[in-house]
C-alpha cells in the first residue's frame, strides 16, 4: 500500500514532527510512506520558506476582509491559494491520500476538491480545528462552526456572510462530494469535530500521534544534566513550545506560579525565549536554550528537568508532553484540551484547574516532590510505550487505510 503524507512543512512545528514520526512508523510497519511538502516540490528558495505568491495573496485577502487591520491575520486561514499537488507522480502513484497540517499557501480549496475528485482513498489528520471550521485554527469559545460560520469573531465589523462562512460553505461543497476519513488526535478535537456541520456523512476517529522511544527514552538526571550543560543541583522545570511568547500557550500562567515558588530553575526552549528573562520574578533563576532542531539534545533536556510544564490556554495532543513523559519526566498542564487525555492526574504528572496559576503552582509543587518522583515517572513511560508507541499507532492507521476505522471510538 502507497501512503502519500502531504504537509506544508517538512519538520517545522507540531505537525510537521508528528507527521514525520508517522511516516517512519509506516514504513517500519510494512507500508510504504512518502511526504510531499513546499520543500520537496523543488520550489524557489523564497517560495519555499515563505509560501511566496499564495502566501502572500492569502494574507492580503485576510487582511482587506479584516477592515486592513492585521490583527488576527496567523489565526485563520482561507486556502485560495496553493499548488496542485494532484499533477505530481507522488500523487498519481498514491493508494492513499493522507492529509495533515496543509495550510499557509500549500493545498488550496481548489487543490482540495481536485483531491476528492480523485477517487482515492483520503485520510486527514486533524492537528487543529482548520478542517472543520471555516477559517480559525481554534475556535476559543466561538461554536459557530456547528451550524455553518458566519460573523466570525477574528473578523473585524464581519457579518453573517463573511469570510469564515463563504469558506466553510466551499468545505461543505467539497465534503459532501467525497468520503474522507478525519483523523483526531485527542477525544477533545474529535467531539469539536463531530460536532461540526462538515462532519456530516463523513468518518471521525481518534488516533493519538506516535513517538519514537528510541530517541526519546529515559537517561538518568544527572547524566542528562551534564549533558545539557544545565545545573547539577536544585530543582529545574522546562517550559518549551515553538514562540514561547504565544499567548495561548500560557506564559503568564507560568510566571504566576513561579512566583509562588522558591529556589526554582526554569529552562526555556524555543523561539523569543531569551525575550522573556526578564519577565520572570525576582528570585527565580532562567537558563535560555533558545530554539533546539535536535532531538536527542531534546530528549536529554527533558531528563535534565524534574517536571515540564505546559500552562498551554488551549491544545491538541502535545508533542511536547508525550517527549517528556517518554523520558521519564511527569508533565504539569492545564485541564483543557487533550492534556488531560495524556496527564493522569496525581498518576504521571499533574491537571491543574484551568487557567488557576495557583494550581499550576501546587503542581509543580506536587510533581517534584521527592517522595512523589520516581513513582510519577514510571507511570509516565509507562502510558507512552502502552498508547502511543510506533508501531500501535501504525497499526491503528493501517486500519483506517483498509476499511476507514481505525479503532473503537476512543484514545
Amino acid at each position: 500500500m502507497k501512503i502519500l503524507i502531504l504537509s506544508t512543512f517538512a519538520s517545522t512545528g507540531g505537525a510537521a514532527i508528528a507527521a514525520n514520526r508517522l511516516m517512519r512508523a509506516l514504513n517500519a510497519n510494512g507500508a510504504e510512506a512518502t511526504m510531499l511538502c513546499r520543500r520537496n516540490l523543488r520550489l524557489p528558495l523564497w517560495k519555499e520558506k515563505w509560501g511566496g505568491v499564495p502566501f502572500l495573496l492569502e494574507r492580503l485577502k485576510i487582511w482587506l476582509a479584516n477592515g486592513m487591520s492585521g490583527r488576527n491575520l496567523f489565526a485563520v486561514d482561507i486556502a485560495c491559494c496553493g499548488d496542485d499537488v494532484t499533477s505530481t507522480k507522488a500523487f498519481k502513484d498514491a493508494d492513499v491520500i493522507h492529509l495533515h497540517w496543509v495550510n499557509q499557501g500549500f493545498i488550496s480549496i481548489r487543490t482540495l476538491q481536485r483531491i476528492v475528485n480523485s477517487g482515492k482513498r483520503i485520510v486527514w489528520t486533524m492537528h487543529d480545528q482548520w478542517p472543520m471550521t471555516g477559517i480559525c485554527h481554534y475556535s476559543e469559545e466561538c461554536t459557530r462552526y456547528e451550524k455553518g460560520c458566519g460573523h466570525c469573531p477574528l473578523l473585524k465589523d464581519c457579518g453573517a456572510d463573511d469570510l469564515s462562512r463563504s469558506v466553510f460553505l466551499k468545505k461543505q461543497r467539497i465534503y459532501s462530494g467525497g468520503r474522507i476519513t478525519f483523523v483526531t488526535c485527542s477525544e477533545w478535537l474529535g467531539r469539536m469535530a463531530r460536532a461540526s456541520m462538515l462532519a456530516r456523512g463523513q468518518k471521525v476517529v481518534a488516533i493519538p500521534n506516535p513517538i519514537d522511544t528510541t530517541v526519546f527514552h529515559h537517561i538518568p538526571r544527572n547524566e542528562a544534566r551534564t549533558m545539557t550543560g544545565l545545573p547539577a543541583q536544585g530543582t529545574l522545570i522546562l517550559f518549551g513550545c515553538q514562540k514561547v511568547t504565544d499567548k495561548r500557550k500560557g506564559l503568564d500562567y507560568l510566571i504566576s506560579a513561579l512566583g509562588e515558588l522558591d529556589s526554582i530553575t526554569v529552562v526555556l526552549v524555543g523561539g523569543n525565549a531569551e525575550a522573556t528573562r526578564a519577565l520572570m520574578p525576582q528570585g527565580v533563576h532562567t537558563v535560555c536554550a533558545g530554539q533546539v532542531s535536535s532531538a536527542d539534545t531534546m530528549a536529554a533536556l527533558y531528563a535534565a528537568a524534574d517536571a515540564f510544564v505546559t500552562p498551554s490556554l488551549q491544545d491538541n495532543l502535545p508533542n511536547t508532553i508525550m517527549e517528556a513523559m517518554a523520558v521519564g519526566t511527569p508533565c504539569v498542564g492545564f485541564n483543557v484540551g487533550g492534556i488531560p487525555e495524556m496527564i493522569d492526574h496525581k498518576v504521571n504528572g499533574y491537571v491543574a484547574r484551568y487557567r488557576d496559576a495557583h494550581d499550576l503552582a501546587q503542581g509543580i509543587r506536587y510533581v517534584t516532590d521527592t517522595a512523589n518522583a520516581a513513582r510519577l515517572a514510571t507511570a509516565a513511560r509507562e502510558k507512552v510505550t502502552e498508547q502511543y508507541s510506533e508501531r500501535s499507532v501504525a497499526e491503528r492507521y493501517m486500519a483506517v487505510y483498509r476499511d476507514g476505522d481505525g479503532n473503537d471510538g476512543h484514545i
